[in-house]
């Protein structure tokens, strides 16, 4: 368990976080991860994130701006187990994901709008270490994001130790 909560991390800091807007799904074994961010932008097209959570992840919290798509998942537990082998603190997907009951099986925490059975298209289109705009926060490459069963908090640095 983690020494901290959103709820708390708010309170302390109100009016320099900012709390992701709406209900994300959760999967994955981490009800509770936090770290710094990394961003990709995609639409319906994976494999950008693919090679993302095939790269070490040390720790950080891979934010997927996935246009708010419910067509097609961005993630599966492929990729996932991915990420969960490379030291990946979460993935946070604006969009969907599959096979989320081999997902709830994994040591990462996953966020997400939805889940779908069809995959997602393998051009490789996107961008990668920008700022993302979603849930009504601005996610950037190094700001730090928490999340637990109340929901996404990002910060501009670290909020603990």
């Amino acid at each position: 368990m983690s020494d901290w909560t959103t709820a708390d991390l708010y309170d302390a800091h109100e009016g320099e976080v900012q709390v992701a807007e709406g209900r994300f799904l959760s999967f994955g074994k981490r009800a509770r991860f936090c770290g710094p961010i990394r961003t990709l932008k995609v639409f319906e097209d994976n494999p950008m994130v693919k090679a993302a959570v095939k790269s070490p992840g040390e720790g950080h919290v891979l934010v997927v701006d996935g246009g708010g798509s419910l067509r097609s998942a961005l993630v599966g537990d492929r990729l996932a187990g991915f990420a969960a082998d490379n030291g990946w603190a979460g993935l946070v997907i604006w969009g969907c994901v599959r096979d989320s009951a081999v997902i709830d099986t994994l040591d990462i925490g996953v966020r997400c709008l939805g889940t779908t059975p069809r995959r997602s298209a393998k051009h490789g289109f996107g961008e990668e270490g920008g700022s993302v705009r979603f849930a009504g926060v601005r996610f950037g490459p190094g700001m730090h994001l928490y999340a637990d069963e109340d929901g996404l908090l990002v910060a501009t640095h670290a909020l603990h130790d």
